[in-house]
């Protein structure tokens, strides 16, 4: 069952500072944006989420950051959540990874453990 009461993940500023929240999309860093895009997203608790290259033009410090945001929001809400990568070492925060190419599934498999994103490096 889903939970009542969540919160978004702050968009505004890695503080959280509320004057960001002011600024129009280009005044943002990337990472702001990408936040204010997961708030979107979520806003009305979809039950699937799909993030394309959610951190492709992030470094990897904020690219965490918004890969434990997309992670808090599967396991406190229950969102299913398709993420698409180029970044391998994303796949290891996965339940399910499918590798594709061409067009179609070369593999398929599924990790016995997940990787908390605080973990990943790349």
């Amino acid at each position: 069952m889903r939970s009542t009461r969540w919160r978004l993940p702050r968009p505004c500023g890695s503080s959280g500072s509320a004057s960001a929240c002011h600024h129009f999309p280009a005044q943002l860093s990337g990472g702001e944006q990408q936040r204010v895009a997961i708030a979107r997203a979520i806003a009305k608790r979809p039950d699937l989420l799909l993030c394309d290259e959610p951190t492709g033009a992030l470094d990897s410090q904020t690219g965490v950051l918004v890969l434990e945001a997309v992670e808090r929001i599967h396991e406190e809400l229950g969102t299913s959540t398709v993420l698409i990568t180029h970044n391998a070492v994303i796949a290891d925060m996965a339940d399910r990874v499918l590798v594709m190419g061409d067009g179609r599934i070369h593999e398929e498999r599924r990790n016995a453990q997940r990787r908390p994103a605080r973990e990943l490096t790349w």
